[in-house]
């Protein structure tokens, strides 16, 4: 219950203090060219989560923030399910005309990965425009186990074999494959036990249920801070600047590991280039200011703009790698 109400008062927080990032911003309308007729009517952004979680947050912001710099309203629509699946989908299958977006996160990357026979093809069907961010994870345990770094960790499951656990937020989610990545790069072997959300996960771990988790930064960060567990490292390429102190996975000896929880804006195939690049200004301005920066940091989000090629290199590379670690591991998403 504590870690329900801390969360959904932490993206309220978030909500809040990027909105308020956001109304202090001022663009000319020169700087805000857009595509000639592009938009005259509302846009759709369909969040393939529900509503409260940090995507949701996210996408809200800068949706706001559309509508005021074009004077149309962009509308949020949530279609949950089948981890944004439902949400890919359906802007997949929709009219290529600019008016109904995608904000997506890296759990559609390693569907693509995991299922050959989804309803459309993911890189195909789907064209990503711009990226927004690119969170690590925060590998946690607890404060009463004997793993007091990465090394450590590594050394416990390879004496036990197979008999150490490791939480996530459910199958196939961004942190079940935070953990799958490091146990195949390590050549080790732990219990998966998925949850039904970060919390309860979390839960868990500090109860001494589970063993270790790569928990998103929304619901690690906050217990760290709060001297509730002991965290090990970050997963990303370099140091997370919310939690300078904290060395990477690579920094603590585990080559080659890299992981973010990438979030990103995508529309159909054969939508028309000039409403592709405008998108992609539009939004990459809105990030392009120390406020947001900071704002973001301080949620444990870290802000990652992206152009066109520079996300959909990301996108494709992520669903390259996510076929190996899937077919080395053999698991089953579905």
């Amino acid at each position: 219950m504590m870690f329900r109400f801390f969360q959904s008062h932490y993206y309220a927080r978030l909500f809040t203090g990027l909105m308020l990032a956001l109304s202090a911003l001022v663009f000319t309308q020169s700087a805000n060219a857009q595509a000639k007729g592009w938009p005259d009517k509302p846009i759709k952004l369909i969040v393939g989560f529900p509503p409260g979680g940090g995507s949701d947050a996210i996408a809200r912001v800068i949706a706001i923030h559309l509508s005021q710099m074009w004077g149309q309203q962009v509308i949020i629509e949530n279609r949950g399910g089948a981890a944004g699946s439902l949400a890919a989908e359906a802007v997949a299958k929709s009219n290529p005309d600019g008016y109904t977006i995608l904000f997506a996160q890296n759990g559609l990357a390693i569907n693509v990965a995991a299922n050959p026979k989804l309803p459309f093809n993911g890189q195909k069907d789907l064209l990503p425009v711009v990226g927004v961010a690119a969170t690590p994870h925060i590998l946690i345990v607890n404060n009463n186990s004997n793993a007091k770094n990465v090394s450590e960790l590594i050394a416990m499951l390879k004496t036990d074999p197979g008999k150490l656990s490791f939480g996530s937020s459910g199958i196939g989610n961004s942190d079940h494959m935070a953990g799958e990545l490091f146990l195949a790069t390590t050549g080790t072997q732990a219990i998966h036990i998925p949850y039904k959300g970060g919390s309860p996960a979390a839960t868990d771990l500090v109860g001494g249920q589970i063993d270790f988790y790569f928990a998103g930064m929304p619901v690690g960060l906050p217990l760290y801070k709060g001297d509730k567990v002991r965290a090990l490292a970050v997963t990303s390429k370099a140091r997370f600047g919310g939690a300078p102190e904290l060395v990477t996975m690579q920094e603590a000896g585990v080559k080659g590991y890299e992981m973010a929880l990438w979030q990103g804006m995508f529309v159909p195939a054969g939508t028309p280039a000039n409403i592709v690049q405008t998108l992609n200004n539009t939004v990459l301005k809105i990030l392009d200011t120390p406020e947001m920066k900071e704002r973001f940091q301080k949620a444990g989000v870290q802000i990652a703009p992206m152009n066109t090629q520079q996300f959909a290199d990301l996108y494709n590379s992520d669903i390259a790698r996510w076929k190996v670690v899937i077919e080395k591991s053999k698991i089953k998403l579905d």
